[in-house]
């Protein structure tokens, strides 16, 4: 397999997230999104990051690459596996777009200030302490595709500027247990390492 990533993008992060978590060989080769690259060019003209590369399959669009690696490569599994769990994790999924990732500085419209994205995203996380506190993992007793969506997000606040307060203390142990785990920290580009973190 090869993936072309964004050494920046969460996006592109999630998808090495899940290859790391699975332990796949993948070959990942990093693009700056604002130099043309000739073969990646020919292979995906639409030029969206990431693009996974598996045989004679391309795919795009994280949520898509990482749905089709939790079939193809099923173990560890990123979803439960009864379907009323799968779709609680659709829905948590899903509230974690709507109200965390919309809110990311990089990601706001711009009829929307960066600065106050960055200070509803922090009360919102303020908020959300005992959702963190209550389990091992986020709404699970086992690590799942929404710690995979959670940890690079968390994983950027202090990019975003974004300090939390002693209320969220939840939030933060629950990102530095991500943080420790082998995948998360084979999923890093140079780029991501450089981040600062406390």
């Amino acid at each position: 397999m090869v993936l072309y990533s964004d050494a920046s993008s969460i996006h592109s992060h999630r998808v090495r997230l899940v290859l790391a978590e699975k332990d796949l060989v993948t070959d990942v080769r990093h693009l700056d999104p604002g130099k043309p690259d000739e073969e990646f060019s020919r292979l995906n003209p639409s030029g969206h990051l990431p693009t996974l590369i598996d045989r004679e399959l391309l795919l795009y669009d994280a949520r898509v690459i990482i749905d089709y690696l939790d079939e193809r490569y099923p173990h560890p599994p990123m979803m439960p596996v009864d379907p009323v769990s799968r779709a609680r994790t659709r829905l948590a999924l899903y509230r974690i777009g709507v109200d965390w990732y919309s809110l990311r500085p990089d990601a706001v419209r711009q009829d929307k200030n960066p600065d106050e994205a960055a200070a509803m995203l922090a009360e919102s996380l303020v908020a959300a302490s005992d959702v963190f506190a209550a389990m091992p993992y986020f709404f699970s007793e086992e690590y799942s595709i929404l710690d995979a969506t959670l940890a690079p997000l968390l994983w950027r606040l202090p990019a975003y500027g974004i300090v939390l307060p002693e209320a969220a203390a939840p939030v933060m142990q629950y990102a530095r247990r991500m943080f420790a785990r082998p995948g998360f920290q084979a999923s890093l580009s140079v780029v991501e390492r450089e981040m600062e973190h406390s």
